[in-house]
């Protein structure tokens, strides 16, 4: 009879191929790549697993060969999904709507209303959150990852961070990333204005490393020159390394491993 592959990733963590499908559901193994053919057991669900090879039947159905153990076996495309990625969702600031009079029409301006809702469906979806250093590990073939895994980072470190995101990712047990601008931290927390764009202090950046992993997004290079183009564009390779460097030692009493 049927048997189920219960191995969810004991085969999977070895050198990977450039292509893997992913599994939404228990999805049947056949012997052959044809639908006459009669599933010998499942595939576990919510996997990421390496594809062989790829072929079209006479019906123009892809299907994937993989190895299961030491044998080979076929997924029907309509049974498992081919990976694009690994999604990263990428946010700035976030604002309740009344308070937001002058972020409004701002692309990088969330509201709390659509955060919450967007990281509450995540969480019904069954969603793991990464690490920069999971999704490095799995962009290298060192590791592997569940088909619905997703990354979550921040960018500037702001203080509507601290206010409003972190306690719904704390919430449902997520992870994220927050790349600082390290030199504008704060020594002392800022008295809370919706009008204006604060930066985290020292405290509040020690308050959400709980849920966020701290990362660099330059120390005094996140400016823009009097043609409204990133100053970052214009430096040579040892400017920006050097600024790396400062950004790596500011960002070190929370972060020893900055990498990022």
């Amino acid at each position: 009879g049927k048997q189920r592959v219960e191995d969810r990733l004991g085969d999977l963590n070895k050198p990977l191929s450039n292509q893997n499908l992913l599994t939404w559901k228990d999805t049947p193994l056949y012997n052959t790549p044809a639908v006459s053919s009669v599933p010998f057991g499942t595939l576990a669900t919510n996997l990421r697993y390496p594809i062989l090879s790829k072929l079209k039947d006479r019906l123009n159905q892809t299907w994937f060969q993989i190895r299961i153990g030491d044998r080979l076996a076929w997924v029907s495309s309509l049974d498992a999904q081919e990976d694009n990625g690994i999604p990263v969702l990428t946010y700035h600031h976030i604002l309740r709507d009344e308070e937001n009079t002058r972020f409004r029409h701002t692309s990088t301006t969330t509201s709390v209303r659509a955060f919450n809702n967007q990281m509450t469906w995540l969480r019904d979806q069954g969603y793991t959150t990464l690490t920069l250093y999971q999704l490095e590990g799995y962009v290298r073939n060192k590791i592997n990852l569940p088909a619905r895994a997703v990354v979550i980072t921040f960018d500037d470190g702001l203080k509507s961070v601290n206010r409003y995101a972190y306690p719904v990712l704390k919430q449902y047990g997520f992870h994220a990333t927050a790349f600082i601008i390290s030199s504008r931290i704060k020594r002392h927390p800022q008295k809370w204005d919706p009008k204006s764009l604060q930066f985290m202090s020292i405290s509040e950046l020690r308050q959400i490393q709980d849920v966020f992993d701290i990362q660099s997004h330059t120390h005094f290079l996140h400016r823009v020159d009097a043609g409204r183009r990133p100053i970052l564009f214009s430096r040579n390779y040892h400017n920006i390394l050097f600024d790396f460097a400062r950004s790596r030692r500011a960002l070190s009493q929370f972060n020893p491993h900055v990498l990022y």
